[in-house]
């Protein structure tokens, strides 16, 4: 066997028995019918699993099925429609848990995995590179989700929530969408911004992240500029559009800055800016940094809580 192929060939091995099935069940006219599925993955020894919000969202029921064809009810422990992340609990042996990896330590060009049950073929195998990371995706309920990885990756519907793995096996982020008539585009959940959601989700059962309204991009900063202005930066965060009516629109921020401090500190990557969106003092005036065109403004942004 190549080297390549037996790379690939490892790291599914190794995890294959942490990624489950996901069968969803929904009340019709006093009954109980499928109405659904999807993956996930095993992340904890306690049998805790992450999959995608919209794979579970409304169930009445939720089925898991191991590698072994062992199939137990799954409890929703909480749910965040935001970043379209969600998070079970099976009370059951027999199964392996997979290793989370840092997310932020992925390069463009890499080579990624994604294991999956698209269309009910459980335990799918598709491989590609990550063709871009930082990035905003609008999720199908309509909703921006930060801290995106792109890549070319076959996903199908019934991958949603399954894991992205690199060739160490370790999971680098969940996978949630592909766009419908576009070819060779996925994205997947950033694993670090993952563990963030899951730690609020397993406390409280439920998620606070304020929201701005920004679709942004990273991007590094011209390195004249940074030293221009003694920016501790490498990155900024690219202001892509604005959403109507948000706070971002409310502000005197406009498509096209770079954003290099928020809150009085700088952010580089869209992880830094979502950790400081999940304080609940934030709800109030904060001070923002951007870059327009050569010159650097300081502005004001006032985060909300994110409207129903």
């Amino acid at each position: 066997m190549d080297t390549f192929s037996k790379m690939i060939v490892d790291a599914v091995e190794r995890v294959k028995n942490a990624v489950v099935k996901i069968d969803v069940y929904k009340n019709t006219n006093g009954k109980l019918r499928p109405a659904g599925s999807g993956s996930g993955f095993i992340f904890s020894s306690d049998g805790l699993i992450f999959t995608n919000s919209h794979v579970v969202h409304g169930a009445e029921k939720i089925m898991v099925s191991l590698l072994n064809e062992n199939e137990i009810e799954g409890v929703l422990i909480g749910e965040d429609p935001d970043t379209d992340l969600a998070i079970l609990k099976i009370y059951t042996d027999g199964y392996s848990v997979a290793r989370l990896g840092d997310a932020s330590q992925l390069q463009i060009g890499q080579f990624v995995i994604a294991i999956g049950n698209p269309y009910g073929y459980q335990h799918t195998v598709t491989a590609g590179v990550v063709s871009a990371l930082g990035r905003t995706l609008r999720t199908q309920s309509g909703r921006l989700v930060d801290n995106v990885i792109q890549s070319d990756a076959a996903l199908n519907p019934g991958n949603s929530g399954g894991p992205m793995i690199n060739t160490d096996a370790e999971v680098v982020g969940v996978n949630t969408a592909m766009i419908n008539g576009a070819q060779g585009l996925s994205f997947s959940v950033d694993i670090n911004t993952a563990k963030e959601i899951a730690s609020q989700l397993i406390r409280n059962g439920k998620v606070f992240k304020a929201y701005l309204g920004f679709a942004l991009q990273e991007v590094p900063v011209n390195p004249k500029i940074l030293r221009h202005y003694h920016l501790p930066n490498q990155k900024g965060l690219f202001v892509v559009s604005i959403e109507a009516g948000s706070p971002a629109a409310l502000s005197q921020i406009k498509e096209g800055d770079i954003i290099v401090s928020f809150n009085g500190k700088p952010v580089n990557t869209l992880h830094e800016l979502f950790r400081e969106l999940t304080h609940k003092d934030i709800l109030t005036a904060v001070d923002i940094s951007v870059i327009r065109h050569t010159e650097k403004l300081n502005l004001t942004i006032f985060p909300a809580q994110r409207p129903n």
